[in-house]
């Protein structure tokens, strides 16, 4: 069969690209900006990248569309698509029925945390010899991409709460009918499609739904918005994950403030300590919920606890990506305010009194609609140094962010502008994080190319 995925390059849509080429698919795609991580994954497959939405661009011979989230009604090669009466689908939906039929699927659900927790989810499995398959919504490090059909029983799936196409309006995670579903946490995001947190609140309750009574759901004990949504009802057996003393079953205790090395606790009883690379209080969560996960679906939690010393994430989640003059660059995929805050925070607990400057562009939906405009500066309170990006058509002011910032910060409107301006302000000793999730027009790497010119 012949596709043509409409949104390649988004995280989601470029792994489906990459399941439906292993199932032995001829696949080409078109989308409107191409970019690395994931236009490299897919160039490396040899999968056919055609730049923006004309009609043109979906051969004649393809047998199926599969339309992603970001193309609505108005869109060029959607409404030729519909005119032509040619046969389409969504990617949740080509998922759930093409990948995930026989699989134990294990869905990952949350606001903040989802790619990690996922990526190390399949590590761990892989760890125990399960050969399981994923797709998540980043390259995965250790396994050098972002999605395989693997040959064990597990399928392990990022399950965002984003809608699903222009004519299935449900959440994406609805599709997968999981039978372990992590619950990471719940916060108000996607200004452009929930109303307020009340309305992600019900997706999720929708997602509670689809698991059944034999399987298991690991939820964050400390995050209130997701114990409302179990009170709307909950038919499967709970288990809770949590870091500050509550009835979890799950916990751990620091080792070290950054989160680097820390004890896991089950029950109350001690198995083993970690030991890894990642940062922040938020990565012992995203651990805690993927060991309790894994010993769900059967395996021994402490034989494969060691393997975490070498678990590598996934691209731009605070990836270092170099350093010159004694200034350390890191890339990072935030999006949000909490995870900006627990991301520096677990940073300026690794390196001290060195000094933070992050630089910041403002691109998702929420961001630039300014729901998060009031949570951005205390967000951004363990920098000591921020530079914006404000584009000419950011909704508002970055001016009053700035102004309410703990450290210095200045506004730049163009990306060259903002890489002139960090030239000018960073200094040895540094550690500089460029925060965006898209393409930040490739800030990062051409900052460091500066850097060592």
């Amino acid at each position: 069969m012949k596709l043509h995925i409409l949104g390649i390059a988004g995280t989601f849509m470029g792994g489906v690209a990459a399941l439906a080429r292993e199932l032995g698919h001829d696949v080409e795609g078109s989308d409107q900006a191409v970019y690395p991580p994931m236009s490299t994954q897919l160039e490396h497959l040899g999968i056919t990248l055609r730049q923006g939405y004309s009609p043109d661009n979906i051969s004649a011979d393809c047998d199926e569309i599969v339309v992603g989230n970001a193309l609505s009604r108005g869109n060029a090669a959607v409404e030729q698509v519909l005119d032509d009466g040619r046969k389409y689908t969504s990617g949740a939906q080509w998922l759930a029925e093409r990948v995930l039929p026989g699989r134990d699927t294990i869905a990952v659900a949350g606001t903040h945390g989802k790619t990690t927790t996922t990526s190390i989810l399949a590590f761990l499995l892989q760890a125990a010899g399960r050969e399981p398959g994923f797709l998540i919504g980043g390259v995965a490090e250790d396994f050098g991409g972002s999605a395989r059909i693997g040959s064990g029983r597990e399928f392990v799936v990022e399950a965002d709460e984003y809608d699903t196409a222009f004519f299935d309006k449900r959440s994406k995670f609805v599709h997968y009918r999981p039978l372990v579903a992590i619950l990471n946490n719940l916060e108000y995001d996607h200004a452009d499609i929930f109303p307020d947190v009340e309305a992600i609140q019900r997706q999720f309750h929708h997602f509670v739904r689809t698991v059944p009574r034999r399987g298991r759901l690991i939820v964050n004990g400390e995050d209130e918005r997701l114990a409302q949504v179990l009170a709307m009802g909950c038919w499967t057996p709970v288990e809770r994950f949590g870091l500050d003393g509550g009835d979890y079953r799950w916990t751990a205790q620091l080792i070290n403030a950054d989160g680097s090395a820390f004890a896991v606790v089950r029950d109350g009883h001690a198995i083993g300590d970690v030991h890894w690379p990642l940062l922040g209080r938020h990565n012992v969560m995203n651990a805690l919920a993927s060991l309790a996960a894994v010993e769900a679906v059967g395996v021994d939690v402490a034989s494969v606890l060691p393997a975490l010393s070498h678990f590598r994430s996934v691209k731009r989640r605070m990836e270092v990506i170099g350093s010159a003059g004694g200034i350390t660059v890191y890339d990072d995929f935030a999006h949000h305010p909490t995870a900006i805050a627990t991301t520096l925070g677990g940073l300026r607990a690794r390196v001290g009194s060195a000094r933070i400057v992050a630089a910041m562009e403002p691109r998702s939906n929420s961001m630039r609609l300014g729901a998060h405009a009031d949570a951005l500066a205390p967000s951004l309170a363990a920098a000591d140094m921020v530079v914006f990006l404000q584009r000419p058509e950011l909704a508002w002011d970055a001016g009053k962010v700035i102004g309410a910032l703990r450290g210095e910060g200045i506004a730049t409107a163009d990306v060259d502008a903002l890489i002139a301006a960090l030239r000018k302000q960073a200094r040895a000793g540094d550690h500089v994080v460029f925060m965006s999730n898209g393409g930040f027009d490739d800030a990062p790497r051409r900052f460091l190319a500066a850097l060592q010119g």
